[in-house]
């Protein structure tokens, strides 16, 4: 089998017994959930992200330079919601470092319900949303999508960041055999950027024809199936659960 394959098929369907456990595949959804939130923040809320801190910082240099189309307030809603979500699974992390499946399970928990949270606020908001509706959007999206980085950073699974495609994709490029690289790690970066492009794909797609509040319940099944995956590994003791 070719090695793209192999390390695509080994992601997905991780053997039993592997460092990681179920939590590439798991990963991998809550990857596709980045691109469905960030369609919804960005095309919905007006020119921002909740998990692409990189975007924000960004945007937020546009705003005050004057460009048009721009938010100050919603950037650094989306900074500090991040930014709170981030300490709070961090904190998870240190309090839950023996068990990483206890871990993952403890913050998607939490997520699930902040999107559920916003996917209220969406159907009862006359969308796009403005004002208090919009800021309270930015703000429970972005602290769900810092939780889940956090963990996604303490977790460690190579190449399965959730929500940075930067340094994957340039891996692909300067780790290949045409940079004088032997392991590209090509499966498993592939599927992470297919991941994140799917969920944007299928948000946007949504959005436009649709519904627009429609990712967000599409993001929370997602999320309530990584935490019912989860639910069963809560008592495992297998080698793959220690950090």
């Amino acid at each position: 089998m070719h090695p793209l394959l192999r390390e695509a098929r080994d992601t997905l369907l991780p053997r039993p017994g592997g460092p990681h456990g179920p939590l590439p595949p798991l990963l991998l959804a809550l990857t596709v959930v980045t691109g469905l939130v960030d369609a919804f923040s960005y095309l919905v809320l007006g020119r921002v992200f909740v998990a692409n801190m990189t975007g924000n910082v960004v945007f937020l240099a546009f705003s005050l330079a004057g460009a048009s189309g721009f938010s100050v307030t919603a950037s650094l809603l989306a900074l500090a919601g991040f930014v709170a979500g981030a300490l709070v699974g961090g904190r998870a992390g240190r309090r839950l470092a023996g068990h990483r499946g206890r871990l993952l399970l403890a913050v998607t928990g939490a997520q699930t319900v902040l999107v559920v949270a916003a996917w209220a606020i969406a159907a009862a908001a006359d969308l796009p949303a403005r004002d208090g509706a919009r800021w309270a959007l930015i703000v429970l999206l972005g602290l769900a999508m810092g939780g889940q980085n956090a963990v996604a950073r303490q977790l460690a699974v190579p190449d399965l960041t959730t929500t940075v495609l930067t340094m994957t994709i340039t891996g692909m490029s300067a780790d290949g055999r045409l940079a004088g690289g032997r392991n590209a790690k090509a499966g498993v970066r592939l599927l992470s950027a297919l991941a994140m492009f799917a969920g944007a794909l299928v948000g946007a797609a949504l959005i436009g024809h649709s519904g627009q509040e429609l990712p967000l319940p599409l993001a929370a099944a997602l999320l309530a199936v990584v935490c019912a995956a989860l639910f069963a590994t809560r008592r495992s003791t297998a080698p793959w659960t220690a950090r």
